[in-house]
């Protein structure tokens, strides 16, 4: 299982780390925590030692009910630190958060590797055009709706089947504009009740139909703390007990805050894997 980076063919049959950076203020988690460009350089350079694969970079916060960020405001704050990054990590693979074509586009054109799409193309009738272009990989989420209003969207008739059907409907069309390195996200947490993404983390084998790269976003969301009782930053020992779980149910890509703790969650994974397959 293999996708297209830079001209060069990346085997995801070995799991791998996304390592996420925020550079809006208000994110759930992590928000408003870099405040210059040397905070930045040290937090991508200490992801990349720790085992990240990928960068994710993201300027606007789509958390439930963020707030609206207009194009400019996500270009100001997101193109400054792709090209800071990739003057001190030429090598870094640089994903986009971002369902703005234009704001993929500018970031594609100095550097950036694959854009990680929330809305699977549907926020920007353009995006699978820009996606087609440049000839990069796509990451497809999962979503109803926008941040804004996508809480009231969690009516289901069956919530796996219904994704797959989405995903189905989203992959048919991307290979249509000759998209053909592709990777999906459920959306944990996107216009999902918290008892729906446990319903989802069960049930992830489902997607392994597509045969394609399945990337998954728990790392402390509320689906961890609220079952936990507690609050984003107390829950990395429950984001680890989930990621073994999306690790054994077929996970291509964990997209983390921590990347140490994923690669160790990784690293055990495989040994795990490797003593069930001498068997």
């Amino acid at each position: 299982m293999t996708i297209n980076c830079k001209g060069k063919l990346m085997d995801l049959s070995q799991p791998k780390i996304m390592g996420i950076v925020n550079l809006t203020p208000d994110s759930f988690y992590d928000g408003g925590q870099i405040a210059n460009a040397d905070q930045l350089v040290q937090k991508v350079g200490k992801m990349l030692e720790d085992g990240a694969t990928f960068i994710d970079i993201g300027g606007y916060s789509s958390r439930p009910g963020a707030d609206h960020v207009s194009e400019d405001e996500e270009l100001h704050r997101i193109l400054p630190a792709v090209n800071l990054i990739l003057k001190e990590y030429p090598n870094a693979y640089l994903s986009i958060d971002t369902f703005r074509s234009r704001v993929a586009t500018k970031c594609l054109q100095v550097g950036a590797t694959l854009i990680n799409d929330i809305s699977a193309g549907l926020l920007d009738e353009n995006m699978f055009d820009v996606i087609a272009k440049f000839k990069v990989p796509i990451i497809m989420m999962h979503m109803r709706g926008t941040p804004q209003n996508m809480v009231s969207k969690s009516g289901y008739n069956n919530i796996a089947k219904d994704l797959i059907s989405y995903f189905s409907e989203r992959v048919a069309l991307a290979n249509q504009k000759q998209i053909n390195d592709i990777i999906i996200d459920p959306g944990f947490g996107f216009a999902k009740k918290r008892e729906q993404n446990y319903e989802l983390l069960s049930k992830l084998k489902l997607f392994e139909s597509f045969e394609i790269p399945i990337l998954v976003g728990l790392s402390r969301k509320s689906m961890i703390y609220k079952t936990l009782n507690t609050n984003p930053a107390e829950a990395l020992n429950g984001t680890t007990a989930l990621h073994m779980v999306a690790l054994m149910n077929g996970a291509n890509i964990l997209r983390v805050h921590d990347v140490k703790e994923a690669k160790e969650c990784i690293t055990l994974f495989e040994e795990l894997t490797a003593c069930t397959n001498s068997i």
